[in-house]
């Protein structure tokens, strides 16, 4: 029998599940939709309940139809094939794909061939990911996906909600959506550590929006740290994201010790491409700080970015890069501390009240904190940031900057 305690925290899942698509338990779901159980100890022959649960997660994938839920028993899952999704759920029947009952599931890629990939070498499309995603409107949540090819690798997704998952230690970007894809929320997603040897860190972000086209994107309360190249790439995406109060620090440094090492080492990189399109995407409430190059970069992306109570603090770069020619960026009410340079303005770029405007002398002792501990540690039970009230707050108090 299950203790009050235990209960009431599958009755938080539960409402959970309705707010965000998380998971239920076997049983509870209407009539029509089911809930596939998967557990390392299964078998993929079984009926996928919660005494005979299966044994893969490809396995519900391949199962799963509109309104069902896969609930994944706690333990490793290594893979010798990727997890390919190519089912779609509807707006009002959407997939589920989740942690059962809060229990740690781990997605490992460390088998799979393309995680290995040799120097110089590509990874063919339908290899992409620990979990390769081409369809829509599915709820995935609370997994941990470690040592892929990608982690997760969304290719023509549309109204998808991917929450609290953590990628990291990849042999590419963390989370990555490209393609046609539209209207994905991702959200308070912790992505680090992730790398690509074959192109000696080039192109291994902590979460990459790229080289695609879709309207209604968003990413909230994400960390990204320590990857190899950009904490956040937007490179040939062109439509409007919308990114907020999300956290990219320490990216771009060679701990690998790779060879001709390539890797950016931007927080924030709001666009590229040969030529870059000029696209109007939205950064508020984020902070960027001790990356290998710029806090925030335009990379030559010359639409009328909105930046908005940003903070950018100690990178080897510009806190602010928004010079590109012709540039449209509108910067209002951001805080650039101690970086390199606070700021580099084009002649079209509109800058209002960011501390570079108010002048004065912006370094360690003009705020409150400069340690980032409370940002960088636990999050809320909930998955949200955890509370970091002095974070980068100006002593004077000016009200610019990101609040967490």
């Amino acid at each position: 029998m299950r203790d009050r305690r235990s209960t009431a925290i599958w009755t938080a899942a539960l409402v959970s599940a309705a707010l965000l698509g998380t998971l239920g338990p076997a049983g509870t779901a209407s009539a029509a939709p089911r809930t596939l159980i998967v557990a390392t100890s299964g078998n993929d022959s079984a009926p996928g309940t919660l005494a005979q649960p299966l044994r893969t997660v490809q396995r519900a994938v391949d199962l799963a139809a509109p309104g069902d839920t896969i609930a994944v028993r706690g333990g490793t899952y290594p893979l010798t094939d990727n997890i390919t999704i190519t089912t779609s759920g509807t707006s009002s029947a959407p997939i589920t794909l989740g942690a059962y009952q809060g229990e740690r599931v781990v997605i490992d890629g460390e088998q799979l061939p393309a995680s290995h990939t040799p120097v110089g070498g590509s990874i063919a499309r339908p290899d992409r990911g620990a979990i390769h995603q081409e369809a829509s409107y599915w709820r995935i949540s609370d997994l941990e996906i470690v040592n892929g090819p990608y982690g997760v690798y969304c290719d023509g997704c549309n109204g998808n909600v991917f929450a609290r998952l953590k990628t990291h230690d990849n042999y590419e970007s963390g989370f990555q959506l490209q393609g046609a894809s539209s209207n994905n929320q991702i959200l308070n997603l912790d992505s680090y550590a992730n790398r690509d040897p074959r192109k000696n860190g080039e192109s291994a972000d902590g979460l990459a929006i790229k080289e695609g086209s879709g309207t209604g994107n968003v990413v909230r309360g994400a960390r990204l740290w320590n990857n190899v190249d950009d904490g956040f790439d937007n490179w040939k995406f062109t439509s409007p994201v919308v990114v907020e109060n999300t956290v990219a620090y320490g990216n771009g440094f060679n701990r690998w010790g790779f060879p001709d090492f390539a890797g950016d080492g931007n927080g924030f990189k709001l666009g590229g491409g040969s030529p870059a399109p000029a696209v109007a995407h939205t950064l508020r409430n984020s902070v960027s700080f001790k990356n290998a190059a710029h806090g925030i970069t335009d990379n030559s992306n010359a639409g009328a970015l909105a930046l908005t109570r940003n903070s950018t603090f100690s990178n080897a770069g510009t806190g602010f890069d928004v010079d590109v020619s012709g540039g449209k960026a509108v910067l209002t009410a951001n805080l650039s501390v101690a970086d390199a340079r606070a700021v580099a303005l084009g002649s079209a770029t509109v800058s209002t009240g960011n501390s570079w405007n108010l002048g004065g002398t912006w370094n360690a002792a003009s705020v409150l904190s400069t340690d980032p501990a409370p940002l960088t540690g636990a999050r809320a039970a909930d998955g949200s940031l955890p509370s970091a009230p002095s974070f980068l707050v100006p002593r004077n108090g000016a009200n610019i900057g990101a609040r967490f």
